[in-house]
């Protein structure tokens, strides 16, 4: 399944957009600033309705207009959003999904890889959590659906610790709610990493050859009993108006030679890291779906040496569809450009090698 065309109506800076795309993918070459960026994230949002930048989709409506438009060919599929703050209107070959979830539901595998991919390594947890929850939501049915109900869960309990600390009735009411789903997006976090650890550490080594020791481990907030332990921190929630313990906490720790990557590797080590991360996501994605995912590689190339941009470019299965942005092609030869190069300007694409 390919994206064979696409179109856009007042997303970022298209006003108004088309373009038939390669059935291989592209190299989109263009200056900062004129919507490389924008493009893929289009493409990312018409598959995963998500974005890599921006957890507001109204920031994706370009300035000054009320709506966007999304439509695209994959495969068989017609897929066509409008989407507003009164309004998401989610259609496929022409008949109305009712929510989000429904959309989704036969939608394809997407991996996005960005520079921000290194906050995953050196960062704080919540961009590890990111990364699972977009791996999770695309593995299995599921994940989406428990991570969305503990979330707004979460919200609500908040909400009462802030604004009605005496109402104990509503807030042990949210609480069990908050550990039914806590306790099975844990579950799912821990099975996720577990069919996903192998793949990470076989990512590392082709990109690096490095045979250092790689250890990767899920760290839950909660051991044991989650409803007690709950119990036990209500007098910190009421006093930070927080829940203090939860999945909202957990955390991937990532270890070189029982060292931690955020600490003590250099850069180009956490680099390599994130990247192979992002590869293990695809690569679990294409074993558990049968479908290779769609590659979305923004700008990231510039940052890597010669060794580490031939192992990724080797790493991407010849069956995926590859979207790659970049400002120059220094970094590699025109013999050894393995996709059609479009160039970018005045949010124009133009073909100068098929």
């Amino acid at each position: 399944m390919i994206l064979s065309n696409l179109r856009l109506i007042n997303f970022r800076c298209y006003s108004n957009f088309s373009w038939e795309v390669p059935s291989k993918g592209a190299i989109i070459v263009g200056k900062n600033a004129e919507g490389k960026t924008s493009l893929l994230e289009a493409i990312c949002f018409l598959i995963r309705l998500s974005s890599p930048r921006t957890s507001r989709s109204m920031h994706l409506i370009h300035q000054g207009t009320q709506r966007m438009g999304l439509l695209g060919q994959l495969g068989t599929q017609t897929r066509r959003i409008v989407w507003s703050s009164q309004e998401h209107d989610l259609q496929v070959n022409g008949h109305k999904r009712p929510d989000q979830r429904s959309y989704l539901q036969d939608s394809m595998p997407l991996v996005w890889f960005g520079n921000r991919d290194l906050e995953i390594v050196r960062s704080g947890s919540e961009h590890r959590r990111k990364y699972l929850d977009s791996l999770g939501t695309q593995w299995h049915p599921t994940y989406r659906e428990t991570l969305v109900r503990y979330n707004k869960t979460l919200r609500i309990r908040n909400y009462l610790l802030k604004t009605r600390p005496d109402d104990f009735r509503q807030q042990q009411v949210y609480s069990s709610e908050l550990v039914r789903y806590g306790l099975l997006l844990t579950q799912l976090r821990e099975d996720l990493v577990s069919v996903l650890r192998p793949h990470i550490i076989q990512a590392c080594h082709s990109v690096t050859q490095m045979r250092e020791d790689l250890t990767i481990h899920y760290h839950p907030s909660i051991e044991g009993d989650y409803a007690r332990q709950l119990e036990d921190t209500l007098a910190d929630d009421l006093r930070t108006k927080q829940t203090q313990l939860g999945p909202h906490r957990d955390d991937l720790e990532l270890e070189i030679n029982r060292m931690k990557a955020s600490e003590y590797l250099s850069e180009g080590q956490q680099r390599t890291i994130a990247i192979a991360m992002k590869m293990a996501q695809a690569t679990l994605l294409r074993e558990e779906t049968g479908i290779s995912p769609i590659h979305l590689i923004d700008d990231i190339f510039g940052e890597l040496d010669l060794d580490r941009r031939q192992s990724l470019l080797l790493s991407l299965p010849a069956d995926s569809q590859t979207f790659i942005t970049t400002t120059h092609l220094t970094w590699v030869s025109r013999e050894s450009l393995p996709y059609p190069v479009w160039s970018l300007s005045n949010h124009n694409l133009e073909c100068f090698q098929a």
